[in-house]
């Protein structure tokens, strides 16, 4: 079994997240372990400030540090982020376009960078890996894998991506057969509740149960793009 780092965390996330997608968990995991890293003791090392001074952070991430009320940890890595940038973004004039140019490029690249997504998508594509190995090598996580109701679509390309990558082939469409008949049954039940949510504001359908419909909208949104995407 390679990846053993890995393999506590996806085995806990398969046995405790039945009813929701086991990688949304493992990702909510580790960004809530990533923000309180950075807002703690290790945004004063050196090799992690340089790093956030060079990638950033995105939209998304800013906005969950500062509502961690952590101001002083944000501030002060925000103060060691500008300082660097002040450094490297400067004021050209009509002599000097190259500055400007570079200035516009460092800009750009800070927008396609985050720290925090960076952190994450490193260790969730190991955890893909781990998922897929521990599929064909261990029962009880096979049990616990059939007890799963689904994948959100993002989650179950990568998963499917990273399994072809490291399995053999028979292993491979082992994997690929229990987890497409788990997204087509999800995807299948979805289209009912969401069909009978649409019939319940027609009057005719009064008297007809909700069953799970109530909240088919919102599950066929984490369904289609995760569960970052509707909290």
């Amino acid at each position: 079994m390679k990846e053993h780092i890995y393999t506590i965390p996806v085995t806990e996330a398969f046995s405790e997240n039945k009813d929701r997608c086991p990688f949304c968990a493992l990702a909510e995991k580790l960004e809530r372990d990533e923000l309180d890293i950075i807002l703690g003791a290790s945004m004063m090392e050196p090799d992690v400030r340089s790093e956030t001074n060079e990638k950033g952070f995105c939209k998304k991430h800013y906005a969950k540090m500062f509502n961690m009320k952590n101001r002083l940890g944000l501030a002060l890595m925000l103060e060691s982020h500008l300082e660097s940038l002040k450094k490297e973004i400067k004021t050209g004039n009509i002599f000097s376009r190259d500055i400007a140019a570079k200035s516009v490029e460092r800009i750009e690249r800070l927008e396609r960078t985050c720290y925090v997504c960076d952190r994450i998508e490193d260790k969730i594509s190991k955890m893909f890996t781990t998922a897929a190995y521990l599929f064909n090598e261990e029962k009880d996580f096979k049990a616990n894998f059939n007890e799963v109701r689904y994948f959100c679509l993002p989650h179950y390309r990568e998963y499917m991506l990273a399994a072809k990558r490291v399995l053999s082939k028979d292993e491979y469409a082992d994997l690929v057969r229990a987890a497409n008949e788990k997204v087509t049954n999800y995807l299948d039940s979805l289209k009912d509740d969401v069909s009978l949510f649409c019939k319940k504001f027609d009057y005719r359908f009064d008297d007809l149960p909700w069953g799970e419909s109530k909240d088919s909208v919102e599950r066929s949104i984490k369904f289609l793009n995760g569960e970052e995407t509707i909290k």
